[in-house]
């Protein structure tokens, strides 16, 4: 049979198993219909393989053969349910052989922890104690872990040979209980740790954890005997068992830990944490010692187990606000809390890609107004912008966005240049929108003759109330010749110029209000400080922003989330005037609690003489928080560490003193000082009877400089307190 009478006697088969199966027929007689079309298409099949096979090759009806061969047919019920039995009967066999599997390697292990008794002669095993005083394999302590911090007994086991040869410590653990305080302490001495979710039924009987020591013949068991080696383990002016040399202290560390660990789930146990921390830490950095220790440690790991352990640290008092702040900020923390607790790095990551950047091309600006001094929302969108312009190899811009003579003054554009100057931001060039006036002007005159603008006469208020309403201003559809006179009336700044205002034509029924026919330049006579009267009529920022710009190359403008509303009348400027386009790239802007950052109210303050000046060191300005005590180091680590999220960031101070806290910490002294007034004197029984002064070392800090190495003390027989 021929190839056609088989292509036409599979496709009649094919129409009759549809019609059969529209037409509700029985389920046999449809199974017998598509079993004559599966014969008819592997008939076809067969024989245009046949045809194809006596071509020679490269024949050019090949092609055309081979655009006949019927698809493969689909499985049907039968057959997918015989595979999906033969599938499962595989699985089966496969979870068999696994259980097999561990079943051998449990039989060996016992064998060989079997034989380690025996040879051990029940001194602990081959090994012994160790040098740092913690026995191996589980004894090197008995008091329990922190139930909210891997719930773990620390108890003793026969050793637990584990043949392997690691080189680092790796910690083993069930995928539903992960020893947390074992984690963190690691995180807090800064000890690599490799970590291993396995199988709940490969550890010891009864362990949830077990930490296997470099070489892996010696281990440790239970959460709380892993937590304690690793403090121990670390230096011990670290502090992380408590003070250096201080056994009261590393008894405090225990006790809290014990103590933390009978409080029950993190919902019952948090009250009363909360209130001892409240009276606990009124005298205190930190839990125990004078750096975060252990105990620092499992206090916030329950806490960070709420649902909202911020909101309840700051409901606790300011001093449990102060401590939560503090540990949040420390980088073992910041660690733990992103590895087990999912949490975001800092609002932000600084290694974003910006969109549409070439390297070696990236230009970014800072384009303050010159109305007042930088505070620390300014700093950050100068650090960004700086930031990125290194990353891309570019360069910054400063330019000064001086279009409002009522507020600027050479003075602030001064003290501008020296806060970026102290904070090591140092632009390409600094320029000033005033350099453009000219050309703005020019180009106002062309929105105008090009009907995008109007001259509006109408009052303020007027106009808020049409905005409101979304309705037209009477004076949008003016001629032009119209518009133009009250042009030329503004640019003189007549009696009836100073009454206008210059608007754009975009959508006055817009449903962003940013688009509802914005004002874009204003009447202003008074001087302005760098081109006194010779204007009389200023831009306002949404429309030089856009236009200047495009002019002095910027490729990417960092912006606060706040202009995300005007970033569509941005766009709109650039496309309707023709200019290149400039990206945009919004970043969230910094509230800090209780924190006044409005120029206005700051200014208010200083002209009211409730300040001492812009450098006050209450003020949230650059100046102020430097004069206060804050490094530029960390300054530009806070700030940093936020990187370029769009998350909105409300902060508190705590945070970054913190970070300041980081950076000076290693290299000054630190003194305690007592008010003159209310001392009581104190006799000391036995004391020598004439004071004397010694000389004595401090403690003990990383980089510390020879010049904070040592320290006076004066003894006498009665002091102050």
């Amino acid at each position: 049979m021929d190839i056609e009478k088989l292509e036409a006697a599979a496709a009649a088969q094919g129409t009759t198993v549809k019609s059969l199966k529209t037409s509700g027929a029985g389920k046999e007689e449809v199974e017998a219909a598509v079993a004559g079309l599966v014969a008819a298409k592997k008939a076809l099949a067969d024989a245009i393989t046949a045809a194809l096979a006596a071509l020679p090759e490269g024949a050019p009806e090949a092609e055309a053969l081979k655009a006949k061969l019927p698809p493969p047919p689909k499985p049907s019920n039968k057959d997918k349910k015989a595979a999906k039995d033969g599938d499962a009967a595989k699985e089966a066999a496969r979870k068999a052989a696994e259980e097999q599997k561990l079943a051998a390697r449990a039989k060996k292990k016992e064998a060989a922890a079997a034989k380690g008794v025996k040879e051990g002669g029940g001194k602990g095993g081959p090994a012994g104690k160790g040098a740092d005083g913690a026995k191996p394999d589980g004894a090197a302590s008995k008091a329990p872990a922190a139930k909210p911090n891997g719930s773990g007994a620390a108890a003793a086991a026969p050793v637990h040979a584990k043949p392997m040869s690691n080189k680092n410590y790796e910690l083993h653990f069930g995928a539903a209980a992960p020893p947390l305080l074992a984690v963190v302490a690691a995180r807090l001495v800064r000890q690599e740790v490799a970590l291993r979710r396995v199988d709940p039924k490969a550890l010891p009987s009864g362990c949830d954890s077990v930490l296997y020591l470099p070489g892996g013949s010696r281990s440790l068991r239970g959460c709380g005997a892993i937590a304690r080696y690793f403090a121990r383990l670390a230096p011990p002016e670290l502090g992380a068992y408590g003070a250096a040399g201080d056994a009261l202290s590393a008894s405090e560390v225990d006790e809290w830990i014990e103590w933390l660990s009978a409080s029950g789930p993190p919902a019952a146990a948090t009250p009363p944490l909360l209130a001892r921390l409240a009276r606990h830490l009124r005298m205190r950095s930190f839990v125990t010692g004078h750096a975060a220790s252990l105990a620092d440690a499992a206090a916030w790991l329950l806490l960070r187990q709420l649902p909202a352990p911020d909101k309840a640290c700051s409901g606790a008092g300011v001093h449990v606000a102060r401590w939560w702040g503090c540990v949040e900020a420390l980088p073992a923390f910041k660690e733990a809390a992103q590895l087990l607790f999912g949490a975001a790095k800092d609002a932000g990551s600084l290694e974003i890609p910006l969109p549409n950047a070439e390297r070696g091309k990236v230009v970014t600006r800072f384009a303050p107004e010159p109305s007042g001094h930088l505070h620390i929302g300014h700093v950050k969108a100068a650090m960004l912008s700086a930031h990125f312009a290194t990353q891309y190899e570019g360069k910054m811009i400063l330019r000064l966005d001086d279009t409002n003579p009522s507020k600027e003054k050479g003075d602030y554009e001064t003290a501008i240049v020296g806060d970026l100057q102290r904070l090591d931001i140092l632009p390409a060039k600094v320029t000033h929108t005033s350099d453009y006036f000219d050309k703005i002007l020019k180009l106002a005159t062309k929105m105008l003759q090009d009907g995008v603008a109007f001259i509006d006469p109408s009052p303020k208020e007027e106009q808020q109330a049409l905005r409101l309403q979304r309705k037209p201003s009477p004076h949008r559809d003016a001629a032009v010749e119209e518009n133009l006179r009250l042009w030329a009336e503004m640019q003189a700044g007549s009696a009836e110029g100073v009454k206008c205002c210059m608007r754009a034509k975009i959508d006055p029924a817009s449903d962003n209000g940013a688009l509802r026919d914005p004002t874009i330049f204003r009447c202003n006579l008074e001087p302005h400080h760098r081109t006194k009267d010779k204007y009389k009529v200023y831009p306002t920022y949404d429309l030089a922003c856009p236009i200047v710009d495009a002019w002095e190359g910027v490729t990417h403008a960092l912006r606060d989330r706040q202009y995300s509303d005007r970033d569509h009348q941005y766009v709109w400027f650039q496309q309707a005037l023709q200019l290149r386009k400039v990206d945009l790239w919004g970043f969230s802007r910094i509230n800090f609690v209780k924190t006044l950052l409005s120029k206005r109210k700051l200014q208010w303050l200083v002209d009211e003489g409730r300040a001492d000046g812009w450098d006050d060191p209450r003020f949230p300005t650059v100046a102020g928080i430097l004069r206060r005590g804050m490094t530029v180091q960390g300054l530009k680590a806070f700030i940093l560490s936020m990187g370029a999220s769009k998350n909105t960031n409300l902060m508190g101070w705590d945070k970054i003193w913190a970070f300041n806290k980081a950076v000076i910490d290693p290299s000054v002294p630190r003194y305690t000082a007592l008010l003159a007034d209310g001392l009581v004197p104190l006799s000391l029984e036995g004391a020598p009877p004439a004071p004397f002064a010694e000389t004595m070392a401090t403690r003990p800090r990383r980089d510390a400089s020879p010049a904070t190495g040592r320290g006076g003390a004066d003894r006498a027989a009665a002091v102050p307190l």
